[in-house]
């Protein structure tokens, strides 16, 4: 008697079918295979519980751009949902030093107390990193009808002070019209803010490490002879779920690697037709080899030497699928996206490195994790 024959789906997936199931496909109205498929008995006969060994093994960070302001890098291997809670921690959770409260004692410009708080609130500050991450510490409000000044330390409150009064410009010339010249501070800028250091802060917020903007020329207020800002402020920590000027990035963001294949030849005009459809640098134009137009099967019999559309860089794509509106390039090219692959931008606000603020993030879920992990014991308990 002949053996039976084995079911498909108790085969091993081949290459093809594993690079299917990590695509999603990009077509000329519709997105599919968005949702992840590998979890626990999604396939019969396949095991997708989760493994740290597997996770390690798939698992890689690849750095494009590393500069203090702004970090590009690529997180391979990774579900969505992981990816998620970095950015969302990055946003949200990460503790930095803002403006919190404001006590003006006179201002005769032409913007509203209420207006020139919140924009002092929003200008980001530096300082010595071993200061504002180790010797700073979280601030308590006071009570409701206490002293604003009550649990304010040199340990946990930062003090500024703006001092600035608009004057005439005795040396201008009658007809001068720029007001930064007539005029002595017609503009207030963020770098006429000073910082005056209590107690122990001397020694973390000294010379270069003193409290100051991370852009000094930040516009505040624009002021004419005889209006006047005299304010002091007071700096505490915080995260952005509770203000936004708390959070420590720009923006801090994500997108799918994009992918582009090629499945038969485009040459000539068409293939600088089809690299004017993609950013520069995504589309490149080559030169059909004599070894390919002798290959056969391959699409380039007789054409060597002509001019031939490449993939050289799919990361710089946006994927705005204009190839996909012109006839000429139906059914040579297919567009998607890598599932595990995502390309992560986080732009400091400058008191922090961008690099340093992901490997904060990762802290924070691994104490997340930690935390709930405690839980879970708690319950069963």
């Amino acid at each position: 008697m002949a053996p039976s024959k084995k079911a498909s789906w108790t085969n091993a997936p081949d290459a093809e079918e594993l690079e299917k199931r990590n695509t999603v496909g990009i077509h000329k109205e519709t997105v599919t295979h968005n949702t992840s498929v590998d979890f626990p008995g999604h396939v019969p006969g396949e095991d997708e519980a989760f493994s740290l060994n597997r996770f390690r093994d798939g698992f890689s960070v690849d750095f494009h751009q590393n500069d203090p302001f702004h970090a590009s890098f690529s997180l391979m291997g990774i579900d969505a949902s992981l990816s998620n809670a970095f950015r969302r921690v990055l946003i949200s959770e990460i503790p930095t030093l803002a403006v919190e409260n404001v006590f003006i004692e006179n201002n005769t410009s032409v913007v509203q107390d209420e207006v020139l708080a919140h924009r002092l609130g929003l200008i980001p500050f530096k300082g010595g990193k071993e200061g504002l991450h180790n010797f700073l510490k979280w601030h308590k409000k006071p009570e409701p009808g206490e002293d604003p000044y009550t649990n304010s330390f040199d340990w946990n409150t930062v003090s500024l002070e703006l001092d600035v009064k608009c004057t005439l410009n005795e040396d201008a010339d009658p007809r001068e019209d720029d007001p930064r010249k007539a005029y002595h501070n017609a503009h207030v800028y963020a770098r006429d803010i000073v910082f005056h250091p209590t107690g122990a802060q001397d020694q973390y917020f000294a010379g270069d490490d003193a409290i100051a903007p991370v852009h000094p020329d930040i516009l505040i207020a624009k002021m004419r002879p005889g209006q006047q800002i005299s304010l002091t402020m007071h700096m505490h920590k915080g995260i952005g779920a509770d203000h936004a000027k708390f959070s420590p990035v720009a923006t801090a963001s994500y997108r799918l690697m994009p992918i582009i294949k090629i499945t038969r030849p485009i040459l000539g005009a068409d293939a600088e037709k089809f690299q004017k459809c993609f950013p520069d640098g995504v589309i490149a134009l080559d030169k059909v080899s004599t070894t390919e137009a002798a290959q056969q099967g391959s699409g380039y019999e007789g054409h060597a030497g002509e001019i031939k559309a490449v993939v050289a860089d799919p990361m710089r794509d946006t994927v705005s699928r204009e190839c996909l509106r012109h006839a000429e390039f139906e059914g040579k090219v297919k567009l998607g996206r890598r599932r595990d692959h995502f390309i992560f931008s986080i732009e400091s606000s400058g008191q922090w490195d961008s690099d340093e603020l992901f490997m904060e993030s990762v802290k924070h879920m691994k104490l997340k994790c930690k935390k709930l992990e405690q839980q879970v014991m708690d319950m069963v308990r």
